[in-house]
């Protein structure tokens, strides 16, 4: 029993670490000048943009790429850059990030 105990509270501490790292990550690559989690600013919410791809195949792949190489007309007239300082790993980890924001 204490032994389950610690597991889960490692995998608990594990996971809000990983999630304080994709944060660190959208700071470090200037995502969250245009975003934000819970409210839109230039850009839509992450818990908006989770909310609108949830369930949907293809979405992951989908963001990956406009993370990388922008896009426009889904969230309104104003258009997302490309991000050539983003490489498509890092682009990966922060769309599931954004994806897992609810």
């Amino acid at each position: 029993m204490k032994r389950s105990l610690m597991i889960l509270m490692a995998v608990s501490a594990l996971a809000s670490t990983s999630a304080f790292a994709q944060a660190d990550l959208a700071k470090a690559k200037n995502c969250m000048s245009c975003h934000a989690v819970g409210n839109k600013l230039v850009g839509p919410a992450y818990k908006d943009v989770a909310a609108k791809y949830a369930g949907q195949k293809g979405a992951e792949d989908k963001l990956v790429q406009k993370v990388l190489k922008g896009g426009s007309g889904v969230w309104g007239p104003v258009p997302m850059p490309a991000n050539p300082q983003v490489s498509e790993a890092e682009a990966r980890t922060l769309v599931k990030w954004v994806l897992a924001q609810k």
